[in-house]
C-alpha cells in the first residue's frame, strides 16, 4: 500500500510517498499542477492520499486525488487519539494539527514541544496525557526582516542567506538588523523552551520547518541541546498517520 501525502505551505509544496510507515519518496516543488499530480500518482502506484494546506483549497488538485486515489479530506476534526482542547478548530492550521498527530505517534506518553521555523514560527505543546491546548504563533525570520523595512522610513530590506549560520556583529545598519532579527529569534526559541521546561517534566523538543537548520546550529551547544531533535517530515508523517488510522485500522 502506497500513501501519497501533500503538504502545501506558504512557500513550497512537499510531496511524500509512504509504504506503511516507511518514507520511500520525498520531493519539494514551488507549485503543483493537476497534470503533474496525475502522472505522479500513476508512477508511484498510489492507493491512498491526504492533503494539508495553509492556502485555500485547490479544486483541480482535489479532483485529481478523488479520481485517482482513495482520498482522505484532512481537517482538524480528524483525530488519532489526541484530546484536542483548542477552542477554535475552524482556524487551527492543518499543518499544526498534523504535526501534533505525528509527535503523538512518535513520542507516546511524553511532553513534546513542536517548533516549526517557517514563514511563521509556531510553538505547539502535546502533554504526556495526550492533551493539546494550542500554543503560540510568532513572526518567522524573513517576516521580521520585511517588517523592519516596511514599518520604518529608512531601514533597508536586508537579505539573509539561511545557509550562512553565523550571526554577524552589528557593526553597520545591515548587520545590526541581521543581528537583531537572528539573535532575537534564537532568544525567543530558547525562552519558549525554558518556559515549557518549567511547566513540563522530561520535555522533548522537535524542530521542523525551512529555517530549522539555522536554529539547530545555534542551539547545538545550548543547555537544551540534549532535548532537541530535528524532523523535516513532521507534517507529512502526521498525514500518513491519519490515513493509517482512518483507512487501515478502521477497515
Amino acid at each position: 500500500m502506497h500513501n501519497l501525502v501533500i503538504d502545501i505551505g506558504n512557500t513550497n509544496t512537499k510531496l511524500a510517498v509512504f509504504k506503511g510507515k516507511l518514507l520511500v519518496f520525498f520531493q519539494s516543488v514551488p507549485e503543483l499542477n493537476k497534470a503533474t499530480l496525475a502522472s505522479f500518482i500513476k508512477e508511484q502506484g498510489v492507493e491512498y492520499a491526504a492533503l494539508s494546506s495553509v492556502k485555500p483549497e485547490d479544486p483541480e488538485l482535489i479532483s485529481v486525488l478523488k479520481a485517482n486515489t482513495k482520498y482522505l479530506p484532512f481537517s482538524t476534526r480528524l483525530n488519532t487519539g489526541v484530546q484536542n482542547h483548542y477552542q477554535t478548530l475552524s482556524t487551527l492550521g492543518q499543518d499544526r494539527w498534523a504535526k501534533i498527530i505525528a509527535v503523538h505517534q512518535g513520542f507516546p506518553g511524553q511532553n513534546c514541544l513542536v517548533i516549526d521555523a517557517g514563514t511563521c514560527i509556531t510553538y505547539d505543546l502535546l502533554d504526556d496525557q495526550e492533551r493539546y491546548f494550542g500554543g503560540s504563533i510568532s513572526l518567522g525570520v524573513q517576516m521580521r526582516f520585511q517588517a523592519l523595512h516596511h514599518f520604518t522610513g529608512k531601514l533597508p530590506l536586508v537579505g539573509w542567506d539561511r545557509e550562512v549560520q553565523r550571526i554577524p556583529d552589528g557593526i553597520s545598519t545591515d548587520t545590526a538588523i541581521t543581528n537583531g532579527v537572528l539573535q532575537g529569534v534564537v532568544n525567543e526559541v530558547e525562552g519558549f523552551i525554558a518556559l515549557h521546561n518549567n511547566k513540563y517534566k522530561n520535555l522533548k523538543v522537535v524542530i521542523t520547518g525551512g529555517d530549522a537548520a539555522f536554529l539547530l546550529d545555534q542551539l547545538k551547544n545550548s543547555n537544551y541541546a540534549s532535548q532537541i531533535s530535528h524532523d523535516p517530515y513532521l507534517v507529512l508523517k502526521g498525514l500518513n498517520e491519519v490515513i493509517a488510522f482512518e483507512y487501515v485500522q478502521k477497515d
